[in-house]
């Protein structure tokens, strides 16, 4: 079609949309990019679905109740009924331990689904099927397939928040698939969280520290008793080590309480499942762990840190108990080596750039004290950084002071930034908070994510070309956005 004038084309509207969203996703400092298999079009879609979700009341609001997604999967034709669920909660581990289970599944033959959450860099790293993101076409047809029932659930039940329409989209997907197992995140907390409809055959908690205080409450038995929530009658609970805090002894019994009362069968780290043996190697490292059917030796885990050996002795457990390996019949360990020797957890001390004459830069996406406590931890006993610079941008609502005093020991100087979510904190301020804990001469103030990367870059050579290294830490879009600077496909 021409103009009046015959001047050039006029763009039909569908085009004019194409054309809005491609110069949305070229802008901005971490733009998404369309996927090598999708086209411009079915992106442009995926985005408009996106957009249409965040009109919905936001994933940072919690609501105690689960009546609104129990009406909509119920409509749905309860698509969280057809297979077994392992669900997962705690502050720290959750998906690095389900990615664990989910490979470990995976590589004895089941059919998985795994929804998670957030995400890193892309919504569709929520909902996996076959341990991989589901397409952006596949996410926008599953959410054409629950729109319908949006609208009724909204008008009789109440309005449905993101949260509730994403954990629907992702019972419905492994429903469809069909899948065999699910590996199920909560989002928050635990009892009153959206995917805490599904009953779990298998309750895994990992360590809970003090986090989300302002949904879940400032004493730390009563995040426990929450998140305790996701513990059923009849399942087994996969309990983690509690440690780290003086409550650690009463956390544990909070757990085991709640274990008594629905009469599940208890599985604990330390006692029926562990970390036989540990070892640092390159890329990684070899650990021997103590599973629910036996002992499993000469596994490689491409993982750092202690915290992340501890989290596949909690994935081996609930692999075990999902399909009842025991003593007489574990699992086959040339299967669980593969496993564990494919897994990855992008942002999880990843690294995203090392070379010749350039800086090693890791990313990690601890956004509370406990998380960083254990990535100073493996930074310190890991990696030997002559100097070690670290890039942070933090939440707003997040304990700052206490990500700032766990990481203060480990880095050498850090360069604040902010990310582009509206809940950051402001450089600022977070610059003031860092020299308090820091010292002035520590602290470097740069709002823009990737400029202040490529000035710890510099900061960390002035120490010579080798031995040095730079952290980007302090949340999960920062993280997410950090891996898409350095051109780190979602996954």
């Amino acid at each position: 079609m021409t103009g009046p004038e015959g001047d050039g084309a006029i763009p039909e509207p569908e085009d004019a949309v194409i054309s809005h969203v491609l110069d949305a996703i070229r802008g901005g400092d971490s733009p998404d990019v369309v996927p090598p298999t999708s086209t411009v079009a079915s992106f442009a879609e995926f985005l408009a679905v996106e957009a249409e979700l965040d009109r919905r009341w936001p994933e940072t609001v919690m609501e105690p109740s689960t009546e609104r997604i129990a009406a909509l999967v119920d409509v749905l034709g309860e698509p969280h009924r057809g297979y077994p669920v392992v669900h997962l909660t705690g502050t720290n581990g959750k998906t690095s331990t389900a990615r664990m289970v989910d490979a470990l599944l995976t590589e004895i033959g089941l059919r998985t689904g795994r929804y998670t959450s957030p995400h890193l860099q892309r919504a569709t790293e929520r909902i996996n099927i076959d341990n991989r993101p589901i397409t952006p076409e596949r996410y926008v047809g599953v959410y054409r397939d629950v729109e319908p029932f949006l609208d009724i659930i909204d008008g009789k039940v109440g309005r449905l928040s993101k949260f509730e329409v994403l954990t629907a989209m992702g019972f419905s997907a492994f429903a469809d698939a069909p899948v065999e197992a699910g590996i199920v995140e909560v989002g928050l907390g635990g009892r009153w969280d959206a995917t805490n409809v599904a009953d779990a055959t298998v309750a895994v908690i990992t360590p809970i520290g003090l986090d989300h205080t302002d949904h879940l409450g400032p004493d730390i038995l009563d995040i426990a008793r929450e998140k305790a929530g996701i513990i059923k009658p009849g399942s087994v609970a996969v309990l983690a080590t509690q440690a780290g805090h003086h409550k650690s002894g009463d956390v544990a019994a909070v757990l085991l309480e709640r274990c008594v009362e629905v009469d599940a069968q208890v599985a604990r780290e330390g006692a029926e499942f562990g970390v036989a043996e540990r070892e640092i190697a390159v890329g990684g490292q070899r650990i021997a762990l103590r599973g629910l059917s036996g002992m499993y030796d000469d596994i490689f885990l491409p993982l750092h840190g202690e915290h992340q050996a501890s989290n596949a002795a909690l994935a081996l457990a609930a692999a075990e108990a999902l399909i009842g390996a025991g003593p007489k019949q574990p699992l086959d360990p040339d299967a669980v080596r593969a496993a564990f020797a494919g897994v990855s957890s992008p942002g999880r001390l990843e690294r995203v750039a090392a070379g010749q004459g350039v800086p090693t830069v890791l990313v990690d996406a601890c956004h509370n004290p406990h998380g960083a406590r254990a990535l100073a931890a493996a930074l310190t006993t890991e990696f030997r950084f002559t100097r070690l610079v670290g890039v942070l941008g933090v939440m707003r609502d997040k304990d700052v002071r206490g990500i700032l005093t766990e990481l203060e020991p480990v880095l050498h100087e850090v360069v604040v930034t902010s990310n582009s979510s509206p809940r950051a904190m402001d450089a600022d301020e977070l610059g003031a908070l860092a020299t308090e804990v820091f010292g002035t001469d520590r602290v470097s103030v740069e709002p823009v994510l990737r400029a202040a990367i490529e000035q710890a870059g510099e900061l960390a050579e002035e120490a010579g070309e080798s031995g040095v290294g730079v952290v980007v830490t302090g949340s999960v879009v920062t993280a997410g956005e950090t891996r898409t600077i350095f051109g780190k496909e979602p996954s």
